[in-house]
């Protein structure tokens, strides 16, 4: 035992690992895509759960020297693990061919996993050697420095690049380490001091040789490929990672979705890539805008030629294509939105000179926000709103974006963008072409069911869909549109060889005409959509084409196991491709991580030696760290993806929860300490759980129209408010851990390392059972499934078995 915990070591450890999980989410996003960020999660839990098996097998009694050199560890796992890792090549399209594809995922897993395991090792022996009264302030303390570390990263991510903050973090372990010396006054202090000095030294040497490797996949890379082509800027915020690139060989064109008519040569561009892929260009200035005419060869033209807009909105304007193509068409006011003022600021600063004012002129007004935000405060109606592509199509026509949390397609976004159209003003909404069709079709039967739920009439001649070799535009109307205007519509697509894939006046043979198909699928699946067979045409039609809800906010979600098992038959003659592959790596990410977690958490557990004390029920443990495990993580995981909603950004909403659970859990921790004072531990669980259950219900109501009514604020004050509304929640949530611990501590201190361990293997699968439940239920289903848990621990509290109910179950 010791008297004095280290509890500065602990918070600036556990601050560290926390900063290390998030950057991690945004590494994988940029080397490879986002949904390897759940997989950053469950890298996490792992390595907590094995360290609690390894120190139940170990029952070390050499603390003092263990808990330093466990930090140290994290401290050089923490860089030399990712860039080991970053070795071992993982394409998931090579899956079915490869079986080294797999043993590399098993390798990333085994090194990501190790610095969290170093972390989890020195909290939870220092949970083994604390007196019981301290459990939980050790706990609170852990959480703490976990809050402060998903605050710390943000700001982080605004000053450095991402491969300089791994150098920092590691940096921060070995300070961590210089205080645990400190704090435990072990012997030899100078020498252990001058070594991390050195350890110091060469790491912030390393620092410039440092890089990161992006997949050769992503759009990057493959540009990277042209010759001539070469890096001339690079940026990074928590937003996104901003890479330009200048070709002096080969001329960048990018303008999806040109016609094969076209005759006007494309001005000359930069290309911009977010992440190392979605691709826009930055165009060169015009010197007349007739120059601009190319633009107008696009499908995303088309509601130009049908009304001239008076008021004009851009989702997305980013590099400003859409905003040169209104230029062209001589719109004189646009209102232009754009969630990262990263890209605002590299046009109107720094290669102004090239793009010109496409910000700054009188037509057009900049809004650093996000559509549904803005929309939701403004009073403005629009002749026209336009969404632009705002993805990549390499990654869109992989599947990759099949975990993506998109609230920009939802069924209750589009009823907004439609509410806030003029009369007969249009909805305009451009994609990228997949085939066997999914995203248009998709698209597609979301704006009817918007329609049909505002109880507009006449819904089929409110729509129209054109096509050509690689894009969509869906033109919704607040309107019926007129035969003139479908004549104006036929004509458009007959100059530019586009298709009409739905007017309600369009016939089977004017809708294959020319970029043919073996069938004419776009027109078939529309005309079924409007007849109202949405529901048998999305049983039958191999791709998942149910439309997204606020609820269930996965837009790029395809899959069907049915369609999976039939592309796998036919791997050998070109089925590949039509393979979802972004959830087929959720659930391999699943699957690898209850492997693992099992063999080298659940497995060592079972072969232990050590005796369970006499009238402490084994199971009762078991199925209360589990459940709390599972249930913990499935409302933080929900409440991430709720506040996604109002702060718009993944990471984000990640940091901002992360640290509102953590700091707030940890007051909790400290309260149910004080409260075991006067009341029982397990009274004290009830009334976590009861507040619990209560809190996560309610929410599930009072959310969506809180965020819609605070949706103008700053940043800085969603921030803020996100925490307050996290924190009585988290509070709560913070009892039921320590409780138990500390229940434990005073009878069967030796299970503490067995209870870590199960807790994090739940933790481990929860993490990716919660985003499978998400898809395929929505997150109202997660958030009922984690209060029902929470009920369900109350009857398998740990505590100790009185003795006469004791001897009446041994008899």
């Amino acid at each position: 035992m010791i008297k004095h915990p280290p509890y500065l070591s602990i918070a600036v450890l556990s601050a560290s690992a926390m900063s290390y999980e998030i950057l991690l989410m945004r590494l994988f996003s940029i080397i490879q895509w986002h949904h390897f960020a759940y997989m950053v999660i469950a890298l996490a839990l792992l390595g907590y759960g094995i360290s609690g098996s390894l120190l139940y097998l170990l029952q070390t009694r050499v603390y003092q020297w263990i808990y330093p050199a466990s930090i140290l560890l994290f401290a050089l796992t923490s860089l030399g693990a990712f860039l080991l890792a970053q070795s071992f090549t993982f394409n998931i399209e090579e899956l079915f061919w490869d079986y080294h594809q797999i043993i590399n995922l098993v390798l990333i897993f085994l090194l990501l996993a190790l610095p969290f395991m170093f972390t989890a090792s020195a909290i939870c022996m220092t949970f083994m050697v604390c007196p019981g009264k301290r459990a939980a302030t050790v706990y609170a303390v852990d959480l703490l420095g976990a809050g402060i570390g998903a605050i710390a990263i943000i700001i982080a991510m605004y000053l450095l690049m991402p491969e300089k903050i791994l150098t920092v973090i590691s940096l921060a372990g070995v300070s961590a380490v210089a205080v645990a010396i400190w704090e435990l006054k072990l012997p030899f202090k100078r020498p252990l001091l001058v070594t991390l000095a050195v350890a110091a030294t060469i790491l912030i040497g390393s620092s410039p040789y440092i890089s990161l490797t992006y997949s050769p996949y992503k759009g990057l890379m493959q540009t990277l490929q042209i010759k001539g082509t070469r890096i001339i800027d690079q940026r990074a915020t928590p937003l996104g990672h901003l890479t330009l690139v200048a070709s002096d060989e080969i001329p960048l064109r990018h303008a999806p979705g040109l016609s094969l008519t076209n005759t006007s040569e494309p001005l000359k561009q930069l290309g911009l890539f977010t992440d190392a892929d979605n691709l826009t260009a930055i165009t060169r200035h015009p010197e007349s805008v007739k120059s601009l005419r190319y633009l107008d060869h696009t499908t995303s033209a088309l509601a130009y030629h049908l009304q001239k807009p008076a008021k004009l909105l851009v989702v997305g304007s980013g590099t400003g294509s859409d905003l040169l193509q209104a230029q062209y068409h001589q719109v004189q006011s646009i209102d232009a939105l754009e969630l990262n003022p990263q890209v605002v600021e590299l046009l109107n600063n720094d290669y102004k000179i090239f793009a010109g004012d496409v910000y700054h002129n009188p037509q057009t007004e900049v809004h650093i926000a996000e559509a549904r935000d803005f929309l939701s405060n403004s009073h403005n109606m629009y002749d026209m709103i336009q969404i632009a592509l705002i993805d990549s199509a390499n990654a869109s026509s992989s599947g990759l974006y099949a975990l993506n949390e998109s609230y920009l397609y939802t069924l209750e976004a589009l009823q907004l963008y439609i509410s806030r159209l003029s009369p007969n003003g249009y909805l305009s909404i451009t994609r990228w072409i997949k085939l066997p069709p999914r995203d248009t079709l998709k698209l597609f039967a979301t704006a009817h069911q918007a329609l049909a739920s505002l109880s507009l009439d006449d819904i089929d001649k409110r729509m129209v869909l054109i096509r050509n070799w690689q894009t969509s535009t869906l033109l919704i109307k607040n309107g019926s549109f007129s035969d003139h205007e479908l004549d104006l519509v036929e004509q458009f697509c007959n100059d530019r060889l586009f298709d009409q894939a739905y007017t309600h006046r369009l016939t089977e043979g004017q809708s294959n005409r020319y970029n043919l198909l073996s069938e004419p699928f776009f027109y078939q699946a529309s005309q079924r959509i409007i007849a109202n067979q949405t529901d048998a045409l999305i049983d039958e039609y191999k791709f998942n084409l149910r439309p997204a809800t606020d609820d269930r906010p996965y837009f790029h979600h395809f899959f069907k196991w049915s369609s999976f098992f039939e592309a796998i038959k036919l791997r050998g003659k070109g089925g590949m491709p039509l393979i979802e592959w972004g959830y087929i790596i959720l659930a391999l990410t699943l699957g690898v991580t209850a492997i693992l977690s099992a063999l080298f958490i659940l497995l060592p557990l079972s072969f232990t030696a050590h005796e369970t004390p006499v009238g402490i029920n084994r199971w009762h443990v078991l199925l209360y760290f589990f459940g709390i495990g599972v249930a913990f993580l499935f409302i933080e995981i929900a409440t991430i993806q709720k506040f996604l909603l109002f702060l718009h950004h993944p990471i984000y909403a990640i940091s901002i929860a992360l640290s509102a659970f953590l700091v707030f859990a940890r007051l909790g921790s400290l309260t149910s300490e004080w409260l075991a004072n006067s009341y029982t531990h397990r009274r004290i669980v009830i009334l976590a759980t009861t507040a619990i259950s209560i809190l996560s219900i309610s929410y599930l109501y009072l959310l969506d129209p809180l965020f819609i009514k605070l949706a103008n604020l700053a940043m800085v004050m969603k921030m803020l408010i996100s925490i307050l509304l996290i924190a009585p929640l988290a509070f709560f949530m913070g009892m039921p851990f320590p409780l138990a611990v500390s229940s434990m501590k005073r009878q069967a201190s030796n299970l503490i390392p067995w209870a870590w361990g199960i807790n994090g293997y739940a933790s481990v699968i929860s993490a990716g059972m919660a985003t499978l439940i998400a898809i395929h239920f929505g997150f109202t289903a997660v958030i009922l499934s984690a209060v029902m848990l929470y009920v369900s621990i109350i009857a398998v509290f740990p505590r100790k078995i009185p003795l006469k109910q004791l001897r009446t179950t041994r008899m």
